[in-house]
């Protein structure tokens, strides 16, 4: 049985800033929470007709303009087949002054330029769309029914030759009936030809593209099956999500919920703002009275578990089994919350048992899949350090909140 979640999108002052919360809970405990101050909009996923500024060999990688002043980094390796402006003839690599269509896939980050990649995504709640790899291909997720089902209804989109995009079915695409998926796809391949075709032929630094507000991502990405309901208090926002769900021939639009009570505003309803201050603590307690302290350094994320006020009767390799199969599950909890990415070093209690560090390799693993960002658990080490890696997407929490001036 799947655990219920629900999408709260509240509005709040941090530091006298007006901002706009979305956070995600599931089973009474916020998984997710992000925050973008009103009126900025992040360029995360946003497509440009970019200019190629000069080419660095030493580091595979190019630079690219979207906008007067506005670099990019574009790993050499992420500009495979490349969609370049009309004026663009041949298969030469890539030279300083080439116009191409480029999308940002991860914001700047700790002055770190933002890096586009010539792989367009096209996101829908069922499928994504790319011109990066032509092959129909589905999530780990799904189960094998679930494929052979789409499959099916797929059957024409297969056929097409010379198709210049591929597609991924996402694990949402399980729960989608056949008008819904076909519907979604028509949607996506619209958009594929005003940006991607009709595009080559806009003037340079022309957005093509403009991501959605941030919030839609997780409109989106919620499971159905699991959704309670989407709250908010913002009544354009309420609007927006109404008539996205209109569009794309949703039936939860009776989930969709708009929140009217001056006494008790929706942020303080959820505890959106301790959840804030939270993030921002060094140690946080599990409720076997062991503790996490969580760390980011320049280089990684250090995670150190500790058995803290834990007064366990059994023997101690007991004791610390049970610590540490707790911190599994707040250490995922953590790491989604505060957005953490990156190389993540963990130091759990040392166990001899190696069933029991197995075990705990498993269980870190299951808690990890229900990211909606890849993670990956890779080994623990001989010196019983736990290591693992989530992809780089958005700054972490932290830093967006110091921002806009809550540190």
């Amino acid at each position: 049985m799947r655990k219920l979640s629900k999408l709260i999108i509240a509005g709040m002052d941090i530091k006298e800033v007006p901002c706009t919360v979305c956070a995600l809970e599931e089973e009474g405990h916020i998984m997710e929470i992000a925050v973008e101050p009103v009126g900025k909009q992040s360029i995360l996923g946003n497509i440009y007709v970019g200019q190629i500024e000069n080419i660095a060999s030493n580091i595979q990688a190019a630079f690219v303009l979207i906008a007067p002043g506005v670099r990019c980094y574009l790993p050499l390796a992420d500009a495979n087949a490349p969609i370049f402006s009309a004026d663009r003839k041949g298969d030469a690599p890539l030279r300083p002054g080439d116009m191409l269509l480029v999308q940002v896939e991860r914001e700047s980050m700790k002055g770190k330029l933002p890096a586009v990649t010539t792989n367009l995504n096209f996101t829908g709640k069922y499928l994504v769309l790319t011109t990066g790899e032509k092959k129909i291909g589905f999530s780990k997720k799904l189960k094998q029914e679930e494929k052979s089902r789409i499959n099916k209804w797929l059957e024409e989109e297969r056929a097409v030759s010379n198709r210049e995009y591929g597609l991924i079915i996402r694990t949402n695409a399980g729960e989608a009936s056949k008008e819904e998926l076909l519907t979604e796809l028509a949607f996506l391949k619209c958009q594929y030809k005003k940006v991607a075709v009709e595009g080559r032929n806009r003037t340079c630094f022309s957005c093509l593209y403009e991501t959605e507000p941030f919030y839609m991502k997780a409109v989106r990405d919620v499971y159905r099956g699991s959704l309670e309901e989407i709250v908010t208090d913002i009544p354009d926002i309420k609007n927006y999500i109404a008539s996205y769900m209109k569009d794309t021939n949703s039936e939860e639009e009776g989930k969709l919920r708009l929140y009217q009570d001056k006494l008790l505003p929706l942020y303080k309803m959820y505890r959106l703002g301790m959840v804030l201050e939270e993030v921002q603590k060094q140690k946080v307690w599990l409720k076997s009275g062991g503790f996490l302290v969580i760390q980011q350094t320049e280089a990684f994320v250090s995670i150190d578990v500790n058995s803290g006020k834990f007064t366990g009767k059994k023997k101690a390799e007991e004791t610390y089994r049970k610590i540490n199969l707790e911190a599994a599950g707040e250490i995922a909890r953590q790491l989604r919350l505060r957005n953490l990415s990156g190389i993540i070093l963990i130091d759990f209690i040392n166990m001899e048992n190696p069933d029991h560090q197995d075990e705990l390799f498993h269980v870190l693993q299951k808690f990890l899949r229900k990211d909606s960002v890849k993670c990956k658990a890779i080994d623990i080490t001989p010196l019983h350090i736990l290591e693992m890696t989530r992809k780089k997407v958005k700054r972490p929490l932290s830093e967006e909140l110091a921002e806009i001036g809550l540190q």
